[in-house]
Formats: structure tokens, sequence, C-alpha cells
């Protein structure tokens, strides 16, 4: 069993920024894929961004150029760095991570609300 333990959300106005952190209990971020997601009200889940083992990172088009993932291994940690946030970037953020290509983990997730 993987333990995710999310921080670092928060209420925010518009073009402000946030880091979103997410700490591993042990160092699955070292040798498998990592992702945040998130999910607003009504909404479904839907993927934010990822980042492989060798460094290779996604982003959701609505992001690009804004959100930045990136990962400490010596931290078991993952960043989520959100820069010029929107009113539509309001969310519950989770961290996940695939292990062994099969086995999600989820974090509890942490609340992102940017005010207008």
């Amino acid at each position: 069993q993987v333990q995710l333990v999310e921080s670092g959300g928060g209420l925010v106005q518009a073009g402000g920024s946030l880091r979103l952190s997410c700490t591993a209990s042990d160092s699955a971020f070292r040798f498998n894929p990592a992702n945040w997601y998130r999910q607003a009200p009504g909404k479904q889940r839907e993927l934010v961004a990822g980042t492989t083992t060798s460094g290779y990172t996604t982003y959701v088009d609505s992001v690009k150029g804004r959100f930045a993932i990136s990962r400490d291994i010596a931290k078991n940690t993952v960043y989520l760095q959100m820069n010029n946030l929107k009113p539509e970037d309001t969310a519950v953020y989770y961290c996940n991570v695939v292990v062994r290509g099969v086995i999600n983990y989820w974090g509890q997730g942490t609340q992102v609300t940017v005010s207008s």
C-alpha cells in the first residue's frame, strides 16, 4: 500500500499562484508515473498533468503554459506549480501514482479555490 498525502491547496485570487505537494509513504514516485487530477463540482475527474520516470511531462490543454509538474525523488514528493490561476481552475486536486502499470493509488485531495 502506498499512502499519498497532499498539501498546498487554498483560496487565491485570479492571477495568483499555488504549489501543491504530494508526498508518498515510500519510493513509489522513483519507479512509477505520477499524475495530478482535479474534479470540479458536477464534473468528471480530469487528468491535469502527468510525469513519467524519465521526466516526460504532459498537460491538459487548459493549463499548458501555466502549470508545471515536477518530482523530488529524494523527498518522495511530486509537485504541481500553478501560476496565473483562473476561476475555472477551482476544484479538488488529487495526486495519483500508478504502480506496475495497474495499481492506482490516490491522495485524499486538496481544495483549490480561485476567486474572480
